[in-house]
């Protein structure tokens, strides 16, 4: 496998997923401050799956919606790296596209 983790077989990523048989998880309502670190200003909107959240966050200054897996590691949870961080004109334009997006699930299935 590459240092970039592509090459990754398709069978790896499906044994994975979280979810009902539809591929859904519930979302979990959490919205709460992370306290793992006392300098954190992360706060989770909300739990999608087992280990995976919605956080949002300050980086470098900037506000960032980061959707991500996390995992356990000497008791602590810890951000992985199967994840995506948005930028606020990012997370702008999925926010506007989200009946589109809905739309297309539902012609889908």
């Amino acid at each position: 496998m590459s240092a970039t983790g592509k090459g990754k077989k398709r069978e790896e990523h499906d044994q994975a997923s979280d979810g009902d048989s539809e591929g859904r998880a519930p979302a979990k309502k959490v919205l709460k401050k992370d306290s793992d670190d006392d300098n954190s200003d992360d706060i989770t909107v909300c739990e999608i799956g087992k280990n995976r959240k919605v956080t949002v966050r300050i980086w470098q200054g900037k506000i960032w919606v980061d959707i991500r897996e996390f995992y356990i590691k000497d008791g602590k949870q810890l951000p992985g790296k199967k994840g995506i961080s948005l930028s606020m004109d990012q997370w702008n334009v999925l926010r506007d596209h989200i009946e589109d997006i809905d739309k297309a699930v539902v012609e889908k299935s």
